[in-house]
């Protein structure tokens, strides 16, 4: 069983950057692929990313591909996702997820732990 928990969500000006961490507990994080997704009021949670058990992969959508980037430490139990050049239409609330599979998938049904997410508000 893996716990995730979210932080480094806050209100940013666009075009400003921010950190978000997902934090995991149990001794089997390393073996999980990660996917970040967000969901903003009234639409579907939709995929952003995800990274690979050992981190040497990593799988953007388009809509960020450029300006986000994921990275793990594993000693740290630690996700990262790295937001630069932020946009309005990147407010949301973001969840990190965690999945068995041995491949990345971009369907959150796939994903069998997730965290509580975390409040992104991009100001223009």
């Amino acid at each position: 069983q893996v716990q995730l928990v979210e932080s480094g969500g806050g209100v940013v000006q666009a075009g400003g950057s921010l950190r978000l961490s997902c934090a995991a507990s149990g001794r089997t994080f390393s073996s999980y692929f990660i996917g970040w997704f967000r969901q903003a009021p009234g639409k579907e949670r939709e995929f952003v990313g995800a990274i690979s058990s050992g981190g040497g992969m990593t799988y953007y959508v388009d809509f960020v591909k450029g300006r986000f980037t994921i990275s793990r430490d594993n000693a740290k139990n630690t996700v990262y996702l790295q937001m630069n050049s932020l946009k309005p239409e990147d407010t949301a609330v973001y969840y990190c997820a965690a999945t068995r599979s041995t491949t990345w998938s971009d369907r959150r049904f796939d994903y069998d732990y997730w965290g509580q997410g975390t409040q992104v508000t991009v100001s223009s």
